[in-house]
């Protein structure tokens, strides 16, 4: 199992721009669906978006049309472009296998994203 170690989080004003990135300590090449998913205060954590080894990609209808989701197998990493970001997008963000949601211990400490209004 792959540890995974999400970044690129921060402060942002409403309508700016952030660029996540999930680093995984071994291969994701085998991996189908690499996901990502956010907790906002107060609530469950829930999908976002996700991308398949093939570059196939699912989006919530939250963030469709507003964020990209990409990996680089050869780096290892699955990446989260968020444009136009709201408010309501201000949450701690994780990557994770989609298989693999069910186990505790496959989720990273994740990435605080902010937006302010």
């Amino acid at each position: 199992q792959v540890q995974l170690k999400e970044s690129g989080g921060g402060l942002v004003q409403a309508g700016g721009s952030l660029r996540l990135s999930c680093a995984a300590s071994g291969s994701i090449s085998s991996i189908d669906r690499m996901g990502w998913y956010r907790q906002a205060p107060g609530k469950q954590r829930k999908f976002i978006a996700s991308v398949t080894r093939g570059g196939d990609t699912l989006y919530d209808y939250s963030v469709k049309g507003r964020f990209t989701v990409s990996r680089d197998n050869a780096k290892n990493t699955v990446y989260l472009q968020m444009n136009s970001l709201k408010p309501e997008d201000t949450a701690v963000y994780f990557c994770n296998d989609v298989a693999t949601t069910w186990n505790s211990g496959s989720w990273g400490q994740g990435t605080q994203v902010t937006v302010s209004s």
